[in-house]
């Protein structure tokens, strides 16, 4: 894609995400009895403890881009994220700027437990703007690429008999069944068999090349570097590195070795 042609749809500048707390205390005054005390009493904690999760990142992305987020537990990964998608909101003095609506696909995505993996399958895709037509269109397809009636009929079934790996595949089959803007994957890929994976990672392709962003985290490495092009390494939610996948992982395995 040529640089002339090349369209910004997530644009972070400066962003810090900050967690709130309440309640957090020291851990004297955190102990059992003294937690027992407040509830006798009803004296509220007035503590606050701030988390820092994403410090002053800036990056731009383009339509047709798939970019992995790396980084070691708790560097700010999936944060980041959730700020990308309007969930959490950016401190004063920087921002995050989105095409569209980004649309946030991650393992607990909420899906109704009591009903049926094809009803779950018909709503979501009406929630997602889909007219009753084109769901009925889609729902065979989508229940076939999820896998989950491999074993048997789940898919009459309720979600609560469901295994988490086969609730995972059926969020990303619902969410990668419609065209998008900007979708944001939070280790849906590293579930399920390695039959699944290859699917996954080739819709991940085809939402690319349908001129929509992705952006992946996983814990799995190979997932990344078969999926993005570009990598953003973010470490205690700081961005390290930024740029092709094969440099910025050759960056982050070396910290991790040390």
């Amino acid at each position: 894609m040529a640089d002339t042609e090349r369209v910004p749809t997530v644009i972070a500048d400066n962003a810090h995400i900050v967690y709130r707390i309440h309640g957090s205390i020291g851990p004297h005054q955190s102990s059992p009895l003294s937690s027992f005390k407040r509830i006798l009493t009803r004296q509220k904690s007035t503590a606050v403890r701030e988390v820092h999760a994403v410090k002053g990142a800036s990056f731009v992305a383009y339509k047709g881009e798939a970019i992995g987020l790396i980084g070691t537990n708790g560097s700010g990964k999936s944060t980041l994220l959730r700020a990308i998608a309007g969930l959490l909101p950016v401190e004063r003095g920087g921002a995050i700027y989105a095409a569209g609506q980004p649309s946030l696909l991650g393992v607990n995505a909420a899906l109704m437990n009591d009903l049926s993996g094809e009803r779950n399958v018909t709503l979501g895709c009406l929630a997602m703007g889909m007219t009753p037509d084109e769901v009925k269109e889609k729902v065979d397809d989508i229940i076939e690429f999820s896998g989950i009636n491999e074993r048997g009929d789940f898919s009459s079934l309720p979600m609560r008999t469901y295994s988490s790996g086969m609730g995972a595949r059926l969020r990303f089959a619902i969410a990668a069944a419609k065209k998008h803007d900007v979708l944001l994957i939070d280790e849906a890929l590293a579930t399920g068999d390695a039959k699944f994976r290859k699917r996954s990672e080739q819709r991940v392709r085809d939402l690319r090349e349908e001129a929509g962003t992705v952006f992946l985290v996983s814990h799995s490495e190979q997932s990344i570097r078969d999926t993005c092009e570009r990598s953003i390494w973010l470490e205690g939610g700081v961005i390290k590195a930024d740029g092709p996948t094969g440099d910025v992982m050759k960056e982050y395995e070396t910290f991790v070795k040390k």
